[in-house]
């Protein structure tokens, strides 16, 4: 699969990576109404919105899969890297965190991706996870999302609108 049809399918979050969720999390910030609204209308926009990433990811750890959104975000790290030597290590690291099968945040590829991943780490680059990222991506898009909507912590974000809606005089119906 090419570059551009990953890119189209995983939008670029602002080279957040694993080891920088943290202080991720601390610059989103509160999300405005209109964010919480918007994750609901696509996993793209709660993928490019900082504060629906974080939330997310909250979710996805009480899933016991955190890690796929840490690979995700790793793998956006490392194509925003230009340092060959640089891109070796992150992708040495991002490998050892997240593909290896002794890892214990390994996420779950098929054999075609991994095989493709394999040979793509004799000679790492920026792009050497972009099958695999696409398959987690898609992953996450298929599986976890709907059951991000779904959940209690969800709703009730959505319900702190109607609330604060009702509280400011505005009728939620509207």
């Amino acid at each position: 699969m090419s570059s551009n049809s990953l890119d189209a399918q995983a939008p670029d979050t602002g080279g957040a990576s694993a080891n920088s969720l943290a202080s991720e999390d601390e610059a989103a910030g509160s999300p405005t109404p209109d964010d919480i609204r918007g994750w609901s209308d696509g996993f793209d926009k709660l993928m490019k919105s900082a504060s629906g990433r974080k939330h997310f990811r909250e979710f996805l750890k009480m899933e016991y899969s955190e890690e796929n959104i840490l690979f995700w975000t790793a793998c956006e790290d490392l194509k925003k890297e230009s340092t060959p030597e640089l891109v070796e290590e992150k992708a040495r690291l991002i490998y050892e965190d997240f593909i290896s099968i002794l890892s214990p945040r390994e996420v779950s590829l098929d054999s075609r991706v991994r095989e493709i991943v394999n040979q793509n780490m004799v000679d790492p680059n920026t792009r050497t996870f972009d099958e695999a990222q696409l398959q987690i991506y898609t992953l996450m898009k298929r599986d976890s999302y709907p059951r991000f909507l779904a959940c209690a912590t969800y709703k009730k974000l959505l319900e702190s609108l109607n609330d604060k809606k009702t509280a400011d005089g505005v009728n939620p119906g509207n």
